[in-house]
């Protein structure tokens, strides 16, 4: 006799995760033999730096390490990383109530809005946007309300958008911006704080991309504006900056309150990060600042090759001014995003990300990852310009 198992509603309203059904593409052409070339995922092709592993290796050592680490952890993380965020952003953070580390800022995205949304309550969120976002919000049953991203307006949401807004309890955004490595500015922010503040809404800024920009221009932390830190809780990650995602170590700061609530909330859910690899996230935030401009600079090359290779077969796309994709419109000869990636993964063994899939605005468009080497990125735009001919 089988058993009937009803799955949660929450489940339900989940459409699969993009990036699953993406690696599961990839897996099935490469099992077949093909030779792909993967710009999908934004996981980074390069090793993790050695003082990281080095560090990681001598605290897996000491038994001290051993036992559940509970709580804010180790308190010279905090501490280095209030240094390293006064350093980076002229920002003071107090290491007790201002900073929480976090396994991996995906985590601590997922887990927050379950300490401070109630059933029904709305949130903003960009379209398009990392699917992570929504389904935080369908946990913890709130409703969302989508503010769409557009070219025209530089891929940041209107103003005005918000402020018209109906009684939302909080709003999501994340610049520099997965998918359309978008930019804000202090202006922006500084807007974005005043109407928050006038209504009362809670703001979520993920700032996992931090570190990867080009030609010098540093994004801004929206701890940075007067007032911020009054409504505001900002979400960090070492992935990205330190070749550490499958690491899984990251923070949040800001608000003392929201930290509080988030901190709450995980401290019924997990026993937080295992002691050796907050000592390895120390290390990161010590490391040799020329160590981490190579990794700009690497990501800066990658970028100026999958430009000029498009341009050079008609395909014309503005170069991103950080993060580490290109978020690039569907050639005419395309119906769809998913019409788009398809094909290029059939013909020509390259796989990239629908825009679709990280919301209706997203449609249009596709997302190609620099985490191939140049090389790899020529052989690439040698494919497409076959495909598209």
């Amino acid at each position: 006799m089988s058993f009937n198992i009803e799955l949660a509603d929450r489940i339900k309203q989940l459409p699969p995760y993009l990036f699953v059904e993406i690696d599961k593409a990839k897996r099935e052409a490469v099992a077949q033999g093909r030779d792909v070339i993967n710009l999908g995922v934004g996981d980074p092709d390069q090793p993790t730096h050695q003082p990281i592993i080095e560090a990681m290796q001598k605290a897996v050592a000491d038994q001290a390490n051993h036992h559940y680490p509970f709580d804010a952890g180790v308190p010279k993380l905090r501490t280095e990383i209030a240094r390293w965020f006064r350093g980076r952003f002229k920002v003071e953070l107090d290491p007790l109530s201002e900073i929480y580390p976090l396994l991996g800022s995906k985590e601590g995205l997922a887990h927050f809005p379950l300490a401070v949304i109630n059933p029904g309550d709305k949130v903003l969120l960009t379209d398009p946007a990392y699917p992570a976002y929504q389904a935080a919000v369908t946990f913890a049953g709130g409703k969302i309300q989508y503010l769409p991203l557009k070219a025209g307006n530089d891929f940041l949401p209107r103003i005005a958008d918000i402020a018209e807004s109906k009684n939302p309890k909080a709003i999501i955004v994340c610049y520099p911006n997965n998918p359309t490595s978008a930019v804000a500015d202090r202006k922006f922010y500084e807007e974005l704080v005043k109407v928050c503040t006038e209504k009362n809404i809670i703001i979520v800024s993920d700032l996992a991309y931090s570190e990867v920009y080009y030609d010098g221009i540093k994004p801004p932390s929206i701890l940075e504006v007067p007032g911020a830190k009054d409504i505001a809780i900002e979400f960090h990650s070492f992935s990205k900056t330190y070749y550490m995602t499958g690491w899984r170590l990251g923070w949040a700061c800001g608000n003392p309150q929201l930290i509080a609530a988030l901190a709450k909330v995980k401290s019924n859910v997990d026993s937080g990060v295992f002691s050796a690899i907050q000592h390895a996230g120390i290390a990161a935030l010590n490391m040799d600042p020329a160590e981490i401009e190579d990794m700009r600079t690497c990501y800066q090359e990658r970028r100026d090759a999958l430009i000029n290779g498009l341009r050079s077969i008609g395909w014309k796309i503005d170069p991103p001014k950080a993060a580490f994709y290109v978020w690039a419109k569907v050639p005419a000869k395309f119906p769809d995003s998913m019409a788009c990636v398809k094909t290029f993964l059939d013909e020509a063994n390259i796989v990239m990300t629908p825009g679709v899939g990280f919301g209706k605005s997203g449609e249009g468009y596709v997302r190609m990852a620099l985490t191939v080497p140049v090389a790899r990125i020529h052989e690439a735009v040698g494919r497409m310009s076959k495909v598209l001919a």
